[in-house]
């Protein structure tokens, strides 16, 4: 395995109705994950392919009735949102068939969005007083925040992968380099002793 670390990555952190999870995709493979959702649910989906290949994976939606509502091929990152017209399952499918070699590592964010009010009064008709608004103010913010932690994240992993990649490509590339310069002495060192050789016969044709 190129990169162990990745298995480990593969884990299940769900949480104020959220799941996200890193996994991989082998070669002519397709993976799926189902999720029961009651009607009028708002969903999110954001994923990315952070290693494998050329960054890209094929994704689809499909609802209860097996309808589609999202596909795409050969995309590198998307997001998708979807608010539910009936009660069910709802699949969300990564194919990677189209490759024949290339495993990819996805991350997928996949996050239901509920009608609950941070505070429980907020429907009421009066204006917010000045702590609910600085409430509301943090509650937008730090979901920015956890937003933009998950994206350094993603690219943390990526550049991590890429410098393994790197590094290996060096340390193959070294001991080849290693190899020839011995070939090359060995070969050097022969080709003198062959010259010294052919005129210590012919000295002694000669004489």
């Amino acid at each position: 395995m190129r990169h162990p670390f990745l298995l480990i990555l593969a884990v299940y952190i769900a949480f104020a109705n959220a799941t996200e999870l890193t996994f991989e995709l082998p070669d002519n493979e397709k993976q799926c994950f189902y999720e029961d959702l009651e009607q009028g649910t708002k969903f999110d989906i954001d994923f990315q392919v952070i290693a494998g290949g050329n960054y890209d994976v094929d994704c689809f939606v499909t609802d209860p009735l097996n309808n589609m509502l999202y596909q795409e091929r050969k995309k590198q990152y998307d997001s998708f949102s979807h608010t539910t017209t009936m009660k069910g399952v709802y699949k969300v499918c990564f194919s990677n068939e189209f490759s024949t070699f290339s495993h990819k590592t996805v991350y997928l964010d996949f996050r239901t969005v509920e009608d609950d009010r941070l505070m429980p009064d907020m429907n009421r008709a009066t204006a917010l007083t000045q702590m609910e608004s600085a409430c509301l103010s943090i509650h937008e913010i730090l979901k920015v925040v956890s937003d933009s932690q998950t994206w350094y994240r993603l690219r943390e992993a990526q550049d991590r992968i890429r410098a393994e990649d790197l590094r290996e490509r060096v340390h193959f590339w070294s001991i080849g380099e290693t190899i020839i310069l011995f070939v090359v002495c060995i070969g050097q060192v022969l080709m003198l002793k062959s010259f010294f050789s052919e005129k210590k016969a012919n000295l002694a044709t000669s004489t």
